[in-house]
Formats: C-alpha cells, structure tokens, sequence
C-alpha cells in the first residue's frame, strides 16, 4: 500500500497529526474538549496552499475536538474520522492502527464472480447496527453472494436516514456503532468469503450539518448547479484541492478500512467540464495507491447516460471505472411485468425483443432519442464485457422512490417474480439483489429522513409534491395516504422481517435463489467461460431464449416466459444441436407451493407454459 492520510486527525508514530484545508482563513485553532477542565485550543500553522496543520504527542485516540476558524465556531472537522455525538458534535480522533485484521490473504473477489446484495445498515436487520449486520455473513454466503453493497453511511443529521444526505464524508453514522465495529463488519465479511462495497456520494451533502463550506467557499461551483443545489466544484477555482479531498475519502475507506469498491453515487450529477475529469483522476489515484498490491478493488459508477467510457481502459480513452449500473434492464422489465408508463418508463416498450437486446448489448439505449430527456442518450457499448454492466429487477431507488415503498413482487404474481429473477440471476451481468429480494420480502422499503420539525416539514412536503404529477394522485385522498418520511413508522415499516424465511411463499422462493446462484457459480463464472459469448433473443412477445456456454463444455438453455401462458419452440438450427435435459424450471415443487409445470419436449425444443415461469435446460451430449 503506497497511500498514507494527509487530511483529519490521524495518529502515528506516537502523534496525534492535524490537517485541514481553510484557504481564506487567517487562523485555525484546534479546541480539545477533555474530560476534565476546559476546553484546550491550540494555534495550527498554515502552509501556501491554505492547509493548517501540527502534530502533538499529547493527544490520543478518542479525544475531542472541533475547530475555530477565525474565532468563530467551532465546526466538526470536515474529515472527520468520527462524530460521537452527532453531525453538530466535536469530532473524535481514531487510531486506525490498533484494529487487529484477522482476514489474512484476502484480496478480494473478481469482477466476474461479483453478485452484489444492496442493503441497509439501519433497516436489514432488527439491531440496525455493522454488528448485528455482520451476524447475517453466513446466511448472505450460503445463499450465494460474493459481495455486500453497503447503502451510504457517512454520517448524517438525526438517528435514521437512507444515507444520500451524509455531510461527514469520512466518518461513519454514529447511530450504527464505532469505527472498530465497522472494520469488524469488513474483517468478518472477509473471513466469511464475502466482499465489501460502499455507496459514497460525491455529488452533493445533505441538507443540515453540513459546515464544508465554513472551511471554504470553494467547496461548491458558482457556475453548475445540481439537482441538490450547487454542484460540486471540480472544475472551478481551486477545484484542485476539492478533487483531492474526494480523492482522499475514496483511498481513506478503501486502505483503513479495506472496503473492497465503492459503488459512485449518480455520477451523471458531477458536473465537470475538466480535462481530464475527475473520475479519471479517481481511477487513477486508487490504481496508483495499490500499486504492487493483490487486492482487487472495483469502482462502479451509477449513472444514466450509457456512456462506455466510463468503464473503458485508459489506453482506450476511457475514465478507467470497472463497471456500471445499467438501469435499462431494470426499466425493461417493470414495463414488461407492471406496465409502468409514467416518467421515464414511457420511453420502454417492454418487450421481449426489447428485453433480448438489452441483455445482449449491456444496455438499451445506444444514441437513439430518449423521449422523456428530449434529446439523445447512451453511446454503443460493443466490445465491453458484459459483467461490467450490474443489472438489478429492484434496488433502493426503484422501490423507495414509489410512493408507498412497493418491491416488484408486491405488484406481480410470483410466478413472474420467478422468470424475472431466473433471468437476473444467470444473465451474463453482474446482478445486483436488494435486501429481502431473495424471499420476496413483505415490508416494503419506504423514503425515511429524521430531521428538526422546521427541516422535516418541507421534506414531507417535497416528498408528496414529486407525486403530484402522477395520475393515481390527481385525488386528495390517496395522495394524503402517502408515508410521512419523517414519521419513525416510515422507517420500522421498511425494517425486514426475518421470520419469513421460514414460512410460504418466502421460502420457496428463499430455495430457487439459492439454487440459481448455485448454477450460476458452478457453471458461469470461470474466465474461460466468461470468454465465451452469450446469446439473448426473442421467440414472440413474451418468450426468451438465453444460451451459455457452461463448464466441461456443457452448454445451457434458459427458456423464460414472461407473462401468461404460451409457448417456446425452436426450430431446427436455432441453437445448437444437442440432446437436451431438464435441470430445473421455476415451477418445481420446491420452488413454487402451488405449481404449474410446464410441458417439456427436449428435441425439437418445444415448452408449454401455463403461467409465466423459467426452464434450464442443459446439454447431455458434446454440441456440434
């Protein structure tokens, strides 16, 4: 590792060493608050580039402090490595080195084998805690993940928040444990086999405890906007020293607490007209900070303009990120399943053909006009891997951001939540589940915030104006039916209820994910096999044909219907020749409690569906 801090408190060497950046302040005091006596200040020396600093050995891990910046304060250090008593609270000095890691010759796991499972700490489990999070390791392996996708947990105002309105970048919610409980999650998800990713925000703080711009005016743009306010500077005046500050959050989680990736917040909303950007420069610095090392460590970006350059190399011109979220698969299949048509939806057909394409290509649009924009969007992502693109069915915008907090299974049968999730599961991308997608969870997963009443007040009011627009709210009363973010109901409404997974339906649907995510490591994961394209394409309106090559040569054949009953028949030479047999179909006993099994007819390859539903099939003798 080639990466040390340069900004926060940080100890080593026996010190305590200070440094913050402040460029049109005169005087930075740093005020310790001991237990005992009054509070300390000591005057901090300045450098040409507007940085204070100093370095004393009579501080110690778990002091104090905060700072007065020409008298006035004092403010919570913008780098924070802890914030006890909250975002208004002094900050606390952390002693990474002390963490003993017991996770040994971890380096991570490949992009290839990423299947990501989306959670929040507060709402996962009934604790709300990294601890009682990190108890349910085991159960997350067994079912078959290989990485945990943490929602944002830099800290934010009040006791529960989805985390998108953090303002302490480097320091962790006080009210889901200390900094050594989390490292204590990570080393526990690394012994257990499971990687770590963080969802960080770059693109904007919240709206309340955030004193970034105390420190400095610079901090955001006077020329972009975002859709939070001002956008971040990243290519203004003194932008430089702002990039660096991102730049040190994003080495600060990866080396001291050896988080495995970062999943980066809407990067479509970092407004940056720089040559090169900034998420280049990001790239660059964390490869640079590894340098030498084993570890394999991924950035993946969420954002919406289908640019391929994201995730292209350098030598190509690309930013050099790994992977990308590809919402248009999801789009695709709530059009398909639930006929959303308003808002962006409208621009979706929803068909198989549709669906097929997506699959295949990595994502839908490529160049061709997206109404709902009114210009054109994406670029061709011909060349790009396909598990570079993560495709989801539900993650915590598409569920939270529905007025009443609805996973698509509570809006479709569970048969077609079966050939949905069959499809996500063995696609070639990389999937992404959202916490209790796995049983087909009953609490829904709301929009919850828990800020002071004059704050709170016109985040309730925001919320049920973004619905106004909506035809199911033209009337007052459901509208007045919306959840009250700032209602802690909202919040222990979208808590999991872990005794599902021992009763119908839940567990039945609990046995299919584990054993599709069991086919998928076995048969799909190997850099030989994941060589080898894929092949997606449509049979009608609602038929799906997706061919793999398997391992030992085999190859399989996922036959997913998607709505009603119907038929699948392949003429002769439409895949290749072979003596087909049944693995499996969404409509096993184990599978489904009430099944339907569809007639199968192995060559020529004939189903008959009776609802919608999913059939593996594989190859029993070598392929011509």
């Amino acid at each position: 590792m080639t990466w040390q801090p340069s900004l926060g408190a940080w100890c080593h060497s026996g010190m305590a060493h200070f440094r913050v950046w402040a460029p049109q302040v005169e005087q930075v005091e740093l005020v310790l608050w001991r237990t005992t006596g009054k509070p300390n200040a000591r005057l901090l020396a300045k450098d040409s580039g507007g940085y204070f600093y100093g370095s004393y050995a009579d501080i110690a891990s778990g002091d104090l402090y905060q700072y007065l910046l020409d008298g006035k304060g004092p403010f919570p250090d913008p780098a924070s490595r802890f914030q006890p008593r909250g975002v208004h609270g002094p900050s606390q000095v952390v002693n990474s080195r002390t963490f003993t890691w017991e996770d040994g010759e971890w380096s991570g796991v490949e992009l290839n084998r990423l299947v990501l499972y989306e959670l929040h700490i507060g709402a996962f489990t009934p604790g709300g805690s990294f601890k009682a999070t990190a108890e349910r390791f085991r159960y997350l392996r067994d079912l078959g993940i290989t990485g945990i996708e943490l929602m944002p947990i830099a800290d934010f105002d009040g006791q529960h928040n989805w985390g998108y309105d953090g303002v302490d970048l480097f320091s962790p919610a006080h009210c889901y444990g200390s900094p050594q409980e989390l490292r204590e999650l990570i080393n526990q998800a690394h012994k257990t086999g499971l990687a770590v990713f963080l969802d960080v925000v770059y693109n904007h703080l919240g709206p309340a405890g955030a004193y970034l711009g105390q420190f400095s005016p610079f901090y955001f743009s006077k020329h972009h906007c975002s859709p939070w306010g001002p956008a971040v500077n990243l290519d203004g005046p003194q932008s430089q020293h702002v990039r660096a500050f991102l730049n040190e959050n994003a080495l600060y989680w990866l080396h001291e607490y050896r988080f495995d990736g970062l999943r980066l917040d809407a990067t479509h909303a970092l407004v940056d007209e720089s040559h090169p950007p900034w998420l280049s420069e990001l790239s660059l610095a964390v490869r640079s900070s590894l340098e030498g090392s084993s570890r394999h460590v991924h950035l993946i970006a969420e954002d919406s303009r289908n640019l391929a350059h994201l995730v292209k190399s350098k030598a190509e011109q690309g930013w050099g990120l790994d992977g990308v979220w590809s919402d248009d698969f999801h789009h695709q299949i709530r059009r398909c399943l639930v006929n959303d048509q308003e808002g962006f939806f409208r621009c979706y057909s929803g068909s198989a053909h549709d669906i097929a394409e997506t699959v295949q290509k990595g994502w839908f649009f490529r160049g061709q006009r997206f109404e709902f924009w009114g210009r054109n969007r994406g670029t061709d992502p011909s060349g790009i891997p396909p598990f570079r693109f993560v495709f989801c069915i539900q993650n915590h915008d598409q569920i939270g951001n529905r007025p009443f907090g609805e996973r698509l299974h509570h809006q479709i049968d569970l048969a077609a939540y079966r050939a949905a999730s069959t499809l996500l599961l063995l696609a070639p991308q990389t999937p992404l589940l959202f916490m209790g997608q796995e049983w087909a969870a009953g609490s829904p997963f709301l929009f919850f915030t828990d800020h002071d009443a004059e704050l709170g007040t016109k985040i309730t009011e925001g919320r049920r104006r973004e619905f106004s627009h909506f035809k199911a709210f033209q009337d007052p009363e459901p509208f007045s039916l919306i959840p009250d973010p700032q209602d802690p109901l909202t919040f222990l409404k979208s808590r999991l209820m872990w005794e599902e997974t021992r009763r119908e339906p839940h567990e039945s649907v609990l046995r299919l994910y584990r054993r599709l995510l069991e086919i998928r490591s076995q048969e799909f994961v190997s850099r030989e096999v994941v060589s080898v394209p894929s092949r997606m394409f449509s049979v009608n309106e609602y038929g799906l044909v997706l061919l793999r090559q398997g391992c030992v040569g085999k190859k399989f054949l996922m036959l997913i219907w998607l709505c009603g009953p119907g038929m699948i028949s392949l003429p002769e030479g439409e895949v290749p020749d072979s003596i087909w047999e049944s693995v499996m179909t969404t409509e096993d006993v184990l599978y489904a409690p009430d099944p339907l099994p569809p007639q199968i007819q192995p060559s020529p390859v004939v189903v008959s569906f009776q609802r919608p539903g999913a059939v593996i099939l594989k190859s029993k003798a070598a392929t011509k």
